[in-house]
């Protein structure tokens, strides 16, 4: 194998394990069937805008050129932080974008990837989200009508647990098992009161359980930037999250969205 073009997030179906599909240019790699195997993963020295394609000197917002960051809306603060969003106030920056991923159903969930942790997503990435934080089990637990109720309501339970998941600890192994309903069940009944502010359904599904092909997991966590090292070169003992797990090190496929690589193995 032999593939040269820009990297974009890796694709997950869930299997288990759960299967990995690297997107370079045109190709799809399923990754999950090289892990054990030897690979090399040459930069270029290009990175192309994943929306507008020129070249750029510095990626943004995950495979973004800057003028392109200041006018998409999937770049503005609240992709980062839903519960400001504007687009009720008609300042949104993409109003038809906005319509078709903010105004859309969203799942406000438990998580457990490094750790117990709250998240929202849209209905429509469940559960392709939780495997792209690495989570060992997720359970969704509301739906509400749009992102920033989703993001209102999150900052709620963030009063009472994480939302960030640690990339290191969750790669450094299984985190330990968390019973995620009698966790909603104690934050249900903390946050009854100010939940009573919201439209929600509560979803009563059953809990989602995740596997990673992962043969060996490192003691140590050392990331590669390929903003300063040109040549990837290792064992592929695993993929977890949007991680490339190396015996050399660890690579975050998401992180580097338009670098121009050449993959071999």
């Amino acid at each position: 194998m032999k593939i040269t073009g820009t990297l974009s997030k890796m694709q997950t179906v869930h299997e288990s394990p759960v299967i990995y599909n690297l997107e370079i240019g045109s190709e799809l790699v399923n990754l999950t069937s090289y892990v054990g195997k030897d690979l090399l993963l040459t930069y270029s020295g290009k990175i192309l805008c994943s929306n507008c394609g020129k070249k750029t000197k510095k990626s943004y917002g995950q495979g973004y050129c800057y003028p392109c960051t200041l006018k998409l809306a999937e770049c503005d603060l609240c992709i980062l932080k839903p519960e400001t969003c504007h687009f009720d106030k008609g300042t949104c920056r993409e109003p038809a974008w906005g319509e078709e991923h903010c105004m859309k159903p969203h799942v406000v969930y438990l998580a457990n990837s490094s750790g117990l942790k709250v998240g929202i997503t849209r209905r429509s990435q469940v559960p392709t989200r939780w495997m792209d934080q690495g989570a060992s089990a997720a359970l969704p637990i509301l739906e509400v009508k749009n992102r920033l109720t989703s993001g209102l309501i999150e900052v709620l339970f963030k009063k009472h647990i994480a939302d960030k998941t640690d990339w290191r600890k969750m790669l450094k192994g299984e985190p330990e098992v968390i019973d995620l309903v009698s966790w909603k069940e104690k934050l249900m009944l903390a946050l009854k009161e100010e939940l009573k502010g919201f439209e929600y359904t509560e979803i009563n599904d059953p809990q989602w359980s995740f596997q990673y092909p992962v043969n060996q997991y490192p003691e140590k966590v050392s990331s590669f930037n390929l903003d300063k090292v040109n040549e990837i070169r290792g064992k592929l003992v695993g993929i977890k999250g949007q991680y490339l797990i190396f015996d050399t090190g660890v690579f975050n496929v998401r992180a580097h969205t338009g670098y121009e690589v050449t993959l071999e193995g």
